[in-house]
């Protein structure tokens, strides 16, 4: 753990000996009473924490002193076709790990029905991967997340539209971007390369198929709400490959690499 992550009902209360995050600090790095370690609040800010004791029972009692702030969001969403469960706990992982500001997932109609119904969306799942992720990066945020039981249904309600951290303005007074771009992933009959586009890019949305991709119908739904249908290259990606790299790809043209 880069960064030791606490929800806002944690505080005043002690880590219990079996809590992850106990374990960690103190058998992985050794901390004892007295001692500081990085420390963050989920959704807030980031600091420093310190051990004030540990307790008979195994317990550790802990003070917060939060005063900064976390890494600038990636103005970047990607809205993704459902993968399999496995693959989509990675996913969330990994997205969160780059600080992209959210995450639509759809229905597809080539996508495997079933996928769905996956328990990390009603367990607490998605959560606990999104925290793994920003707990790598140092992070305190994480991205917002949103379930649609179609691309067309994704499409008619137009989120990127009402999601706050999208709207620009020319004065930069305002606290959120409009995606200045909206991209879908997609290798059959290209209408380019998202690697060769040199389209300039301060924020973006990408639209990733699920494993068979889009079909027919979809990619014509895509390019009716404006999306540039854009090649990732010549090999058949998995879905969360596939988000990786487009991620990455837009993430270097907006300059959040730099």
């Amino acid at each position: 753990m880069n960064i030791i992550l606490f929800e806002a009902n944690e505080t005043g209360k002690p880590l219990p000996k079996g809590d992850e995050r106990t374990s960690h600090l103190l058998k992985v790095l050794h901390k004892k009473a007295g001692d500081t370690f990085e420390a963050g609040m989920v959704g807030g800010s980031r600091g420093t924490g310190r051990i004030e004791a540990v307790e008979a029972s195994g317990s550790l009692v802990f003070s917060l002193d939060l005063g900064e702030s976390p890494p600038p969001r990636v103005p970047l969403r990607l809205v993704v076709g459902f993968p399999r469960p496995i693959q989509l706990r990675r996913l969330l992982r990994d997205l969160a790990n780059l600080g992209v500001e959210g995450v639509d997932l759809v229905g597809t109609e080539l996508g495997d029905k079933s996928y769905r119904n996956t328990t990390l969306l009603t367990d607490g799942g998605a959560r606990r991967a999104f925290i793994e992720g920003a707990v790598q990066a140092r992070d305190t945020m994480l991205p917002s997340l949103e379930v649609y039981h179609s691309l067309k249904m994704w499409l008619e309600k137009r989120p990127w539209e009402r999601c706050g951290s999208f709207l620009d303005t020319p004065d930069g007074d305002a606290d959120f971007r409009l995606p200045s771009i909206l991209i879908a992933a997609d290798n059959v009959r290209p209408t380019g390369s998202l690697a060769r586009l040199d389209t300039p890019m301060r924020s973006a949305l990408i639209a990733v198929g699920s494993e068979r991709g889009w079909s027919d119908r979809e990619r014509d739904m895509l390019e009716g709400a404006g999306f540039l249908r854009l090649s990732l290259g010549p090999r058949a990606l998995r879905t969360e490959t596939a988000c990786m790299v487009a991620a990455l790809l837009a993430m270097e043209k907006i300059g959040a690499l730099d």
